[in-house]
């Protein structure tokens, strides 16, 4: 499972504050998401899932080899079979499957991780309003077009947008992605924009800024 940028996006823009205590990767892949969390915040404890068991694998060797090995998780597990957990969660993150209706790819752990074979984005809303404590928050990115689809899953599951940013790849092209946190609580809504690189090709100063701590070389 290589590293994305959408997965990068998403680790370094999802709300990880010192309330943020107990914390659900879904559909973890490498684990990048999961390291980035546990990059930014001593306070968190993260459980890693992925349906694919060598995605499983590999996440654990990559917890394993970081400095927050003793924080993370990773279990072999289907988000919609998963047992009542403890406690309930204070952040739920995913970077969903995208394609649906579409030719699969012929490797079944790439089908996996990028089609909703196994996980929709209405079971990803609906399953996380029994998982999330009341200040708690689910963050996911999705492609652009399928933004009334979500709101749509959102108000179903009575979840919050409480923030939607727009992601442009370059200035001036249309959004592609849209970054989402939703809540169990209801709060005031925050849209806003944010682009990843200049018609150049070089790196845009508020995605340096938000991404730099990530990278070896920026």
């Amino acid at each position: 499972m290589k590293v994305g940028t959408d997965a990068v996006l998403l680790g370094a823009w999802c709300d990880v504050g010192p309330s943020t205590h107990q914390v659900l990767d879904v559909g973890t892949g490498c684990g990048v998401i999961t390291l980035m969390i546990a990059q930014r915040s001593t306070y968190a404890h993260i459980l890693a899932i992925d349906i694919d068991k060598q995605a499983a694998a590999e996440a654990q060797e990559n917890a394993l080899r970081s400095p927050w090995s003793d924080r993370i998780t990773v279990r072999c597990a289907d988000f919609n079979t998963l047992p009542p957990a403890n406690t309930a969660f204070d952040l739920i993150v995913c970077n969903p499957p995208f394609f649906s209706n579409s030719l699969l790819p012929p490797e079944q752990s790439r089908g996996l991780a990028r089609h909703d074979l196994t996980l929709t984005y209405r079971q990803l809303l609906c399953g996380c309003t029994t998982m999330l404590g009341k200040e708690g928050k689910l963050a996911i990115i999705t492609p652009a077009d399928v933004k009334s689809e979500i709101e749509a899953y959102a108000h179903e599951a009575t979840l919050s947008v409480r923030r939607c940013t727009e992601v442009l790849p370059i200035e001036s092209k249309k959004a592609k992605r849209l970054l989402w946190e939703f809540s169990p609580t209801a709060i005031s809504r925050e849209d806003n924009c944010l682009t990843i690189a200049h018609a150049d090709g070089s790196f845009t100063d508020e995605y340096v800024a938000l991404t730099r701590a990530f990278y070896l070389k920026m």
